[in-house]
């Protein structure tokens, strides 16, 4: 649809005329009018002798009139207004912190058949994670001995998944410093709408490292109300080669659950266990459907302007006047 911006300027398409209306014509005291020939009509026809054309004068009025009506036009902006769309808006500030401690290089996790690490099954299971969440603001910190923001909080999913992928292990270090990564998320988290800020914690092991303690981590993050859901990572049970052949070992054994269930329960979050992959992809279903997206009904039109066309056409107009105007007069025919 195409409407105007300021339709209130079109009262100006008659200004040229009523000024040419109101204002008197110019005749000095003076002033004496040339005296009329009567033989005028003869000397037209004389070799050398022209007169301006009534024609192309009637011509260089029309395309100032032209000009000006587009010239009003074009100040009243004409735009083209598309069509009602819906913005998808929410509420969601959800910040995913990743263990990337050596642990994580344990061989557990299992896809169709291949063996994966646990980091590696995680940068999956979250690459699909990351597409539902549509609309949603999304944060990516790493940690190990130090926690650190590889991405703030951002609509552009493509580079946060991106960030996540070239993510390595003991890039951060070698400990887990559960305490440090919970206190730099509220940091940034708080900052965001109280009513929706969220956590999603994902460690192996248990805290090893840092200057601020689980305990009062957890007690910061219920202040700030922030919720945090934690998942433990890890297979219960896998066979090892030995001296002896081959045993079953625990090699999440030293996943600290008591710790995560605690500190979920405080703030309001969830605990979960991913033994595989197929229960870590359901985990972060089960995460899509306890922090749903919550789409406001904004709308919004494009807006593509006009005025631009009107504007160069009477630019146009008014240039071909001028040229008009300094042409000379046509020469009159000569006698036979």
């Amino acid at each position: 649809m195409v409407t105007l911006a300021w339709p209130l300027l079109l009262v100006l398409l008659p200004l040229p005329w009523l000024l040419r209306r109101l204002t008197p014509a110019r005749s000095g005291t003076g002033a004496t009018r040339a005296p009329a020939l009567p033989i005028q009509g003869r000397l037209v026809h004389l070799p050398g002798v022209s007169m301006q054309s009534q024609g192309s004068n009637r011509w260089l009025k029309l395309l100032l009139a032209a000009a000006w009506i587009l010239l009003v036009l074009a100040l009243a902006r004409p735009q083209h207004i598309g069509e009602n769309t819906q913005m998808p808006v929410t509420g969601r500030d959800l910040m995913l912190a990743v263990d990337i401690s050596p642990s994580m290089e344990e061989r557990d996790m299992v896809l169709q058949g291949r063996v994966l690490n646990r980091l590696e099954a995680l940068k999956i299971v979250l690459d699909d994670f990351i597409d539902r969440r549509e609309g949603d603001r999304l944060g990516l910190l790493l940690f190990g001995t130090e926690p650190y923001i590889q991405a703030p909080l951002t609509f552009d999913h493509e580079t946060l998944k991106t960030l996540l992928f070239e993510a390595g292990l003991g890039m951060a270090g070698r400990a887990t410093a559960i305490g440090d990564a919970i206190g730099l998320a509220v940091k940034r988290l708080r900052e965001r709408p109280r009513e929706h800020r969220v956590l999603i914690l994902l460690t192996d092991g248990a805290n090893t490292a840092g200057e601020l303690s689980p305990e009062n981590a957890r007690a910061l993050a219920a202040a700030s109300n922030v919720r945090i859901h934690t998942i433990g990572i890890g297979a219960e049970s896998a066979v090892r080669r030995g001296l002896f052949g081959r045993h079953l070992v625990n090699p999440s054994s030293d996943l600290d659950e008591a710790l995560l269930r605690d500190i979920a329960t405080a703030t309001g979050g969830q605990y979960f266990r991913a033994r595989s992959i197929e229960e870590l992809q359901g985990i972060y279903q089960e995460i899509d459907r306890l922090e749903p997206m919550e789409l406001e009904g904004r709308s919004w039109r494009p807006v593509t302007e006009l005025y631009a066309w009107p504007a160069a056409m009477a630019l146009t107009l008014w240039l071909t006047g001028f040229g008009l105007a300094r042409l000379p007069p046509v020469a009159g025919r000569g006698l036979s």
